[in-house]
Formats: structure tokens, C-alpha cells, sequence
């Protein structure tokens, strides 16, 4: 648990309000303008929020196809690790942990939830049938249907949820291995969500959602 000081800048222009560690002689100039700041006389502490869980869902692996962004992996693993999800399968050129930067947004996440590294993506979803596993892709296309309604028929074996590159998506032939195809409902003028975050809101509801709408 740290300790945390508020310190605000006392220019009128600007009036900027920042944390920093407590005794950290970061933070005496505005980081924005470069004024004086003053140190509000009330330190606080960080908790770290863990609401009690229990997954109500299926159990879920992941495969990430050519996912090429570190952060987006990174982030990725942090969210496999609060959910529970059993094991990441790495495809093609998708980063690893055993890269050094993986820990900024990974956040030590990166050495809790196992891993496999498969040069071929194909062969490993091809892999994961036979194994009896049901491979659910977020991708749109023809085959695409809304993810929020499948999630009432997401009782039974153990799920992959597949995602794909930044830009070019889920290969083909990996898709051609999926149960199903699902895309997340879209409201604004962008066709997708960040992938990593597009994968938070699956996993999440695929192992804690109600199943509703």
C-alpha cells in the first residue's frame, strides 16, 4: 500500500492538482506550466480494488492472432489474469512475455497466466478443436453475429476467444475453425473497440455476464 500527497500548482492560469508519492521531491514545479505548487496537508492511501468474484461463466482460454502492439498484449494479460482465463495462446508475430517491455502494462501479470507461443495460428486453432475446445472470434464480416446474444448459449465446454491483428483481423483460416463469429455492438461511427479493449469487454461478460441483452 502507498502513500499519496495532492499537490496543486498556485497559478491562477493553470491551478493543475496531481499525485505523488508521499516524500517524493517529484511534483515541486507544475509538470504542465512550471509554477510552485502547493502540498495539500492530507496525505492518502492507494487500495488496490478486488470486489469478491466468482465466475459464473465458462471457462475461457484465449488466442491472439499477429496481435502486434506489446501495450495491447500487455494489456491483454492483465485482463486474462483478473478474469481467470487459463491459458493465452500466442500466434505468429504476437509479442511474448519473455519480451522486457511487457511488464509496463502487463503489470506482472505476464508471469501468472501461462502461455504458448505458436508460430503457426492455424495449426494451433486446428489444435485446439480436436482438443474439444469452441473457438468463439471477435471479427465482423458476413459471419459476424451480436456477441451480447450469444452469450446465453456459452454453457458447455471451455471457450478460446480469438482475436486478431490491429488491422488485417483474424486469418481466415482460423476463422474458418470458430464456432461462432461475434461482434461487439457499435453505436458511433468506428466499425470496432481497441482490440485489447475489445477483448476486456468479451472476456469479461463471457465470464461474469448475466447472459441478457
Amino acid at each position: 500500500m502507498t502513500r499519496f500527497i495532492a499537490r496543486q500548482c498556485e497559478r491562477a492560469s493553470c491551478r493543475l492538482r496531481f499525485p505523488v508519492a508521499e516524500g517524493s521531491p517529484l511534483g515541486e514545479s507544475c509538470p504542465h506550466c512550471g509554477g510552485p505548487t502547493a502540498v495539500d496537508p492530507e496525505p492518502y492511501e492507494s487500495h488496490e480494488a478486488r470486489a469478491p468474484a466468482q465466475a459464473s461463466g465458462p471457462k475461457v482460454l484465449a488466442l491472439l492472432d499477429n496481435v502486434r502492439s506489446l501495450k495491447n498484449v500487455g494489456s491483454m494479460f492483465r485482463t486474462a489474469d483478473g478474469a481467470g482465463v487459463e491459458h493465452m495462446h500466442l500466434t505468429g508475430f504476437t509479442p511474448t512475455p519473455d519480451h522486457p517491455a511487457m511488464a509496463k502494462t502487463a503489470l506482472g501479470a505476464e508471469k501468472t497466466v501461462p502461455w504458448t507461443l505458436h508460430r503457426d495460428g492455424a495449426a494451433a486453432a486446428a489444435w485446439l478443436c480436436d482438443a474439444g475446445y469452441r473457438l468463439w472470434a471477435l471479427e465482423g464480416g458476413p459471419r459476424a453475429t451480436p456477441w451480447f446474444a450469444a452469450l446465453r448459449e456459452s454453457a458447455g465446454p471451455p471457450i478460446v476467444l480469438v482475436v486478431g491483428h490491429e488491422v488485417s483481423g483474424v486469418d481466415p483460416r482460423i476463422l474458418a475453425r470458430c464456432e461462432r463469429v461475434l461482434a461487439l455492438p457499435m453505436l458511433g461511427i468506428k466499425g470496432s473497440l481497441n482490440v485489447s479493449v475489445a477483448f476486456g469487454v468479451a472476456l469479461y461478460s463471457l465470464r461474469f455476464g448475466t447472459g441478457s441483452d
